[in-house]
């Protein structure tokens, strides 16, 4: 067995330090995460100049670019041979609902998805690293299930830990994703020059939080586990565009 992990939030974030950690003994671990903190970075690959590696003094391999970077690179060119899994986490904060679609802790187990190969995101509800050692745990037994037992591929799972002790943690629940409203407004504030800059706003709260949902199993004190998948396409509408483009002029059509 041969495990990819990498992460969003860099490469000597405690996260992903327990993740490793925890997943000793499980096979033969290669982490190459970003060399700096990359939360947001959704599934962006850095196409404008090159990407270095270098080896840190921990042993994982760094790289110059976003996580999606840091498994492409891996995948493409920088490993000998395709993993068995690759292991994104445990990220600082939770990826739930249409957070999904910026997280770089869930893109960067997108990437090992679109290579077909079993990824899993692992993110802590709450910032600030509070009971990491529990969602270790958690982590580690989820990827001993797919080990032992895997799932039908195509796999990408996002799981969602809550910031408890083992012994208060709830048992795990399959889950899809909830919805939040929109964002708070973004802050504008000035830099010492005079200029006008602008930070982005807190996430929205949630607007779906019904049972089955992420939000619910998290406010309950579950772990959630959300299977995912890229497929963008609205099918439900198709029918009805093409009878829409039916009206549109010859060379429109064309």
């Amino acid at each position: 067995m041969h495990i990819l992990v990498s992460n969003d939030d860099g490469y000597s974030a405690p996260g992903l330090e327990a993740l490793v950690k925890a997943l000793d003994g499980l096979g033969r671990i290669t982490v190459v995460a970003p060399e700096t903190n990359c939360s947001g970075a959704s599934n962006s690959l850095t196409l404008n100049r090159p990407l270095w590696v270098r080896t840190a003094s921990n042993g994982f391999h760094c790289v110059s670019g976003t996580p999606s970077d840091c498994v492409h690179v891996a995948l493409t060119g920088l490993l000998g041979e395709r993993p068995d899994l690759v292991v994104s986490g445990i990220n600082n904060g939770a990826n739930m609902g249409d957070d999904t679609l910026y997280s770089g802790t869930v893109a960067a187990a997108t990437e090992g998805y679109l290579f077909g190969i079993p990824s899993i995101a692992f993110s802590l509800v709450q910032k600030g690293w509070e009971h990491l050692d529990a969602a270790a745990a958690i982590a580690r037994s989820i990827v001993e299930r797919q080990i032992e037992a895997p799932l039908r591929a195509p796999v990408l799972l996002n799981v969602n830990i809550p910031n408890r002790s083992l012994y208060d943690i709830k048992p795990a629940r399959v889950t899809r994703l909830g919805r939040r409203h929109p964002s708070e407004p973004v802050v504008r504030t000035a830099t010492p020059y005079g200029e006008t800059v602008y930070w982005i706003g807190p996430s929205g709260t949630a607007a779906d939080a019904a049972p089955g949902t992420d939000f619910h199993a998290l406010a309950e004190g579950h772990v959630s586990i959300t299977p995912l998948r890229v497929d963008l396409t609205h099918h439900e509408q198709i029918e009805t565009i093409h009878g829409w483009t039916e009206q549109l002029e010859p060379c429109a059509r064309a």
